[in-house]
């Protein structure tokens, strides 16, 4: 979640006119405050879908940071190929997380029975690469800080969810209240997202430093990171029709519902769209 401190740091939040702070809470909480009208905005995109799938939450994701999948399999170094993992226990962020979601589709795509061949466990937060690594799991999902040291201990990695599946990661999310009664306010902190975004991707010991201080990395790792991840940054701050239907049509399976939720009801990405292209009318730069 660096893009959004890093707006605020770079003074792009203040460029488009907007005084807000930018503060770390989970994901449900964050929704419920989102619909309390105690916060404007979420970065947790994802549980804004889930609630739209779940209970009809009045949400709208208006950006997205990454058109990729910021998501590792990684397992112990004895497994070499995706068949190997039949019968093997998983590491996941929850039985019925999205990232798990991602997964069983991942595995059906290698020749695997999702539903039986493996077993799905959740050995509570942060403790995926713990379990891993002490041998109690044989592969464990992972982000991006885990999978280094997941890697620099030995194991193996077996999938980047990015070169898997088609979808979007890192989206920013509204209510449909704050985009009919302030659009203003919604173009002007995607805008200002955007910004950031075009900032990261330019300067590349910039980053690094805005990683050093937001997200508490060695400065070798920032630079791992930085070089690994710049490429999933999305140019516009918006994602596709095809990745927006396949984050929905795992959001459904999440939430154990046969209906579809339409692009529309869930995605807004007129505010990214215009931005990007008002930024390069202006001729734009960081």
């Amino acid at each position: 979640m660096v893009i959004y401190p890093l707006a605020q740091q770079k003074g792009y939040m203040k460029e488009e006119g907007l005084d807000l702070r930018v503060i770390y809470i989970s994901p449900v909480t964050s929704i419920q405050a989102m619909l309390g009208g105690d916060v404007q905005f979420t970065g947790a995109g994802s549980s804004a879908l889930v609630s739209i799938a779940r209970a009809n939450a009045p949400l709208k994701v208006v950006a997205a940071t990454n058109d990729r999948v910021l998501q590792w399999l990684l397992t112990r170094p004895n497994i070499s190929d995706p068949k190997e993992l039949k019968g093997k226990r998983i590491a996941t962020t929850g039985v019925a997380a999205i990232a798990t979601f991602m997964l069983r589709q991942i595995l059906t795509k290698h020749g695997l029975d999702a539903s039986k061949d493996v077993i799905y466990l959740d050995p509570g937060t942060g403790n995926q690469l713990t379990a891993l690594l002490a041998g109690a799991m044989d592969a464990a999902v992972l982000s991006v800080e885990q999978r280094y040291v997941g890697l620099d201990k030995g194991m193996r990695e077996m999938f980047f969810f990015g070169n898997e599946v088609k979808n979007s990661w890192g989206t920013l999310a509204t209510t449909d209240k704050l985009i009919k009664e302030q659009p203003k306010l919604v173009s002007a902190y995607v805008r200002a997202t955007i910004k950031a975004l075009r900032y990261l991707r330019q300067d590349k010991e910039a980053a690094i430093a805005a990683l050093l201080k937001f997200s508490g990395v060695s400065r070798q790792q920032a630079s791992r990171l930085y070089d690994d991840l710049i490429p999933t940054f999305s140019r516009s701050g918006a994602v596709d029709e095809e990745a927006q239907k396949n984050d929905l049509n795992i959001v459904r399976q999440v939430v154990n519902s046969n209906d579809a939720v339409p692009t529309a009801k869930a995605y807004d990405f007129s505010f990214a769209l215009e931005a990007d292209q008002q930024l390069n009318r202006a001729g734009w730069r960081p």
